[in-house]
């Protein structure tokens, strides 16, 4: 396979193969399909649970099963879905020191 599709959200970052967005400087964890019209299910289904993503499909080189040309995020990544900004705090503070 000579190319795959990656899902790039609004902010730049991409679709992770354990399910968040990651800044994609790591590569290999980056998700892709070999057809575009699977790669486009997917963000739909992304979509339909956060309607305020505003993603796109692109085309990346592929090289040792992992997506190359990946253009790196500025902009930091999300929270993990699972932990809201109070329990991420909580977690923090319970930490033994």
């Amino acid at each position: 396979m000579s190319g795959a599709f990656v899902i790039r959200n609004q902010l730049g970052h991409y679709w992770s193969k354990p399910g968040d967005w990651i800044l994609g400087d790591r590569s290999a964890q980056v998700a892709f399909w070999e057809h575009h019209d699977e790669a486009v299910n997917m963000l739909f289904e992304l979509g339909s649970k956060d309607t305020a993503l505003r993603g796109d499909v692109v085309l990346c080189g592929i090289t040792n099963n992992k997506p190359t040309d990946l253009e790196i995020s500025a902009h930091p990544t999300p929270a993990p879905a699972a932990q809201s900004p109070d329990e991420t705090l909580e977690s923090e503070a319970n930490v033994p020191t």
